[in-house]
């Protein structure tokens, strides 16, 4: 094996994967672990831990793997991430951990997300042997999203009663209703909820705070609040032609697709299926959306993305899978109007061509409209994937907690405290859309500060 190579992880069929929704990557075997581990260098100054959100000590666990000592490799992982299974198979590792591996510097970087799964997939553990002693105080999480089960994790852990109020019926956040069963099977995620509840976490669904009960109310009746609700509120680009039929949030698509599994035949809950889709935004939440609707029988499904492929900021193992299964991508185009037939449906997407000019403040080059470079684009359903917000709704009906001009929750940015005395936040809530191991790594920030701060109470 040529070392300067990551061992690749098999994949199902590009061409079965466009009508099922089972999950495309197959993971590592035990032989294929343990030589991907063998090109670990074991750095001592660990550079891929400081590219790490919650600081796994990724030499450690990779040592453990070489040892072929698995179980003690997930104990390493555990003891600063809760969600394991999960972050191996959505962070975007390439810009994370695996960004800083030295073995990168001539070849190709540690496969680190991949033997984390390996290692999580392939070792039991249950929460029974834990010894938790109560300590009387109590804690509500808002939201059952990454960040909200990584604050109750270590939360319950130290001897807090920990309830999880959650808006919707199932558990799991964008976990649950964003993210695809063939990037992150369902099944992990509610095996997850199982051992939070085994621990003695307690869900309320179907509450909205903010609705059901207010913010006030929890306040009354708890020592501290975390707020991980999330970033539930679509953006629009406000052209012409977004009030066609035809014409969806992501976000609703995704939650149809995914939480209410409209793909299914006898599916109780409609989506809009069509023959050609548009698909504008080049993030994660694009790269699904666009799949999902590849899998609901598109013949055409096109990502509009105003930079170019080296500015992408999706996970580089969804572009792949992407443009294996078919997916045009449609670069350095931005849309600019959206037309519809005699019947106000969707029927094509004016676009104009774009080119790389100066470097903005996310360090990226400002894409800047070519003159005359107006073309139109083919299709029945435009799906807008630019970005999301949090609800306003927590905001308007808590009084004193502080947001941005995004509408984000406004934080202590080292104790995660919001405007409001014992009260945190955390995930997207504060940073708007990013990614699952942020939201995590916020979580356990945010339960470290409440534990430090309710210790001192006594």
């Amino acid at each position: 094996m040529n070392s300067e190579k990551k061992v690749e992880m098999r994949v199902l069929d590009p061409e079965y994967r466009r009508h099922s929704i089972d999950e495309v990557s197959l993971g590592y075997s035990k032989d294929e672990a343990l030589i991907e581990a063998s090109r670990c260098l074991n750095c001592k100054n660990k550079p891929c831990v400081q590219g790490c959100p919650v600081n796994i000590d990724i030499p450690a666990f990779i040592k453990k793997i070489k040892e072929e000592k698995f179980d003690e490799a997930l104990t390493i992982i555990e003891k600063e991430s809760s969600l394991s299974r999960i972050c191996g198979r959505v962070c975007p590792q390439e810009s994370q951990c695996e960004k800083y591996c030295v073995r990168g510097i001539k070849g190709e970087s540690l496969a680190i997300g991949r033997l984390e799964r390996f290692v999580s997939d392939n070792v039991i553990k249950n929460n029974n042997n834990i010894d938790i002693v109560k300590n009387g105080k109590k804690v509500a999480i808002i939201g059952s999203g990454p960040s909200g089960l990584s604050c109750s994790y270590d939360l319950i852990k130290l001897g807090y009663d920990v309830t999880i109020y959650e808006a919707l019926h199932l558990n799991g956040g964008v976990l649950i209703y964003g993210i695809p069963e063939f990037r992150l099977p369902k099944k992990i995620v509610s095996d997850e909820i199982d051992k939070l509840k085994n621990l003695g976490v307690k869900f309320i669904n179907n509450c909205v705070i903010g609705k059901t009960l207010l913010l006030s109310d929890l306040i009354n009746d708890y020592d501290a609040i975390f707020i991980g609700s999330g970033a539930g509120l679509p953006r629009f680009m406000n052209i012409p032609g977004e009030n066609l039929n035809g014409v969806l949030s992501a976000n609703e698509f995704l939650t149809r697709f995914n939480l209410m599994k409209a793909y299914l035949e006898n599916a109780k809950t409609p989506i809009f299926k069509a023959k050609k889709y548009a698909v504008v935004g080049g993030g994660n939440v694009a790269m699904d959306a666009a799949r999902c609707a590849l899998r609901l029988g598109a013949s055409e499904v096109h990502i509009i993305y105003r930079r170019s492929m080296n500015e992408i900021p999706a996970r580089l193992e969804e572009v792949i899978h992407a443009k294996e299964e078919g997916i045009i991508f449609d670069t350095l185009v931005l849309p600019v109007e959206i037309i519809g037939d005699e019947n106000h449906y969707v029927s094509k997407i004016n676009c104009v061509r774009m080119e790389l000019g100066e470097h903005d403040e996310s360090g990226r080059r400002s894409p800047v409209e070519i003159p005359d470079s107006l073309f139109s684009i083919d299709c029945d359903a435009v799906i807008m994937a630019i970005g999301t917000s949090p609800n306003p709704l927590l905001k308007e009906t808590s009084e004193g907690l502080i947001t941005n001009k995004r509408g984000c929750l406004v934080v202590n940015e080292d104790t995660l405290e919001t405007s409001i005395e014992n009260v945190y936040a955390g995930g997207d809530a504060v940073t708007g859309a990013a990614t699952v191991i942020l939201a995590c790594g916020s979580g356990k920030k945010a339960a470290e500060h409440i534990n430090e701060k309710l210790s001192k109470r006594g």
